[in-house]
């Protein structure tokens, strides 16, 4: 079979939905949740519809785009990891330069998407770009890319502030940093699904410099977020729903700890996809908390 072509049954745009990852969405709902917290806040409840359909268009895009990108840098890698072997560049079915192309396409979807907010956003939009082409190469660097992937993934939230307010308040940066937090959280029980297969190939993540420490360390900052979001409805005045999403998060957290206890591929992978739940119960209690006491100034 040639290199070049798709999958034995697989139709030719199967190839490219699954380079962009379409066919395992979680990526873009872990990266959407964080981005309709801030577009919540910085409306006030009532988030700019122009600004929710910028930003959803914007998040499924600005994901594919990584996916694409993570995919050029680590296209010598993939091929030896279990969890990877079947992407479409390490299994030959796409060559380099058409993936390239198809990253500069959704980078020019996006930066259109970009230009229909404000000058101010649009700035931003620029250091976000950076990170999204940035990140895949970190690995290969520094022990702490999911640090990195925390920034990339939560810009979206300091851009949806500037959307709405045309200002980066402070609560902004905030919201950034308990992001970042819970990026490293849920990467890293990504990574420790390909732990053994990335050591042997050099590559780094949290997962290796943590080793044995690792689950003490998730504990650590999955208490620092939960503490983090209820500082958060203190400063902003939330009422009980939002509390009550806070809890529920916080019991998602406590029940992936006992999953990953001994640490299996399969449990740690399931552990990951549940942060779609602690994004989703966090939106609700801030949707919640909007709905209970009607929209007011934050």
């Amino acid at each position: 079979m040639s290199t070049l072509q798709p999958m034995t049954g697989m139709p030719r745009w199967n190839v490219w939905w699954r380079l962009m990852r379409f066919d395992r969405p979680i990526g873009i709902l872990l990266l959407l949740w964080p981005t309709l917290w801030a577009l919540w806040i910085a409306g006030e409840g009532r988030p700019s519809p122009r600004n929710l359909v910028i930003f959803t268009l914007g998040v499924v895009v600005m994901r594919a785009a990584g996916c694409v990108m993570n995919d050029v840098a680590d296209r010598d890698f993939d091929p030896h990891v279990e969890r990877t072997r079947s992407r479409p560049l390490a299994a030959g079915e796409l060559r380099v330069r058409d993936a390239l192309a198809l990253f500069g396409l959704l980078m020019l979807i996006a930066l259109g998407l970009v230009l229909m907010t404000n000058a101010l956003t649009i700035k931003l939009a620029f250091a976000g770009a950076v990170l999204a082409v940035s990140y895949p190469f970190f690995k290969r660097v520094t022990h702490l890319p999911q640090v990195v992937l925390g920034i990339a993934f939560g810009w979206g939230m300091v851009m949806a502030f500037a959307a709405e307010r045309n200002a980066v308040p402070a609560i902004a940066w905030w919201l950034l940093a308990i992001n970042t937090a819970w990026s490293v959280i849920y990467d890293t029980l990504y990574a420790m699904v390909d732990r053994e297969e990335d050591q042997a190939l050099g590559l780094r993540s949290t997962a290796i410099l943590l080793g044995d420490h690792d689950l003490p360390v998730l504990r650590f900052l999955k208490l620092t977020m939960v503490l983090l979001l209820i500082w958060v409805g203190l400063k902003l005045a939330l009422s009980w729903p939002w509390y009550l999403g806070v809890a529920a998060a916080g019991a998602l957290f406590v029940w992936q700890q006992w999953l990953v206890r001994e640490r299996g591929r399969d449990a740690c992978f399931r552990a990951f996809l549940n942060n779609n739940w602690v994004g989703l119960v966090i939106f609700a209690g801030l949707v919640g908390h909007y709905l209970q006491v009607g929209v007011g100034h934050v």
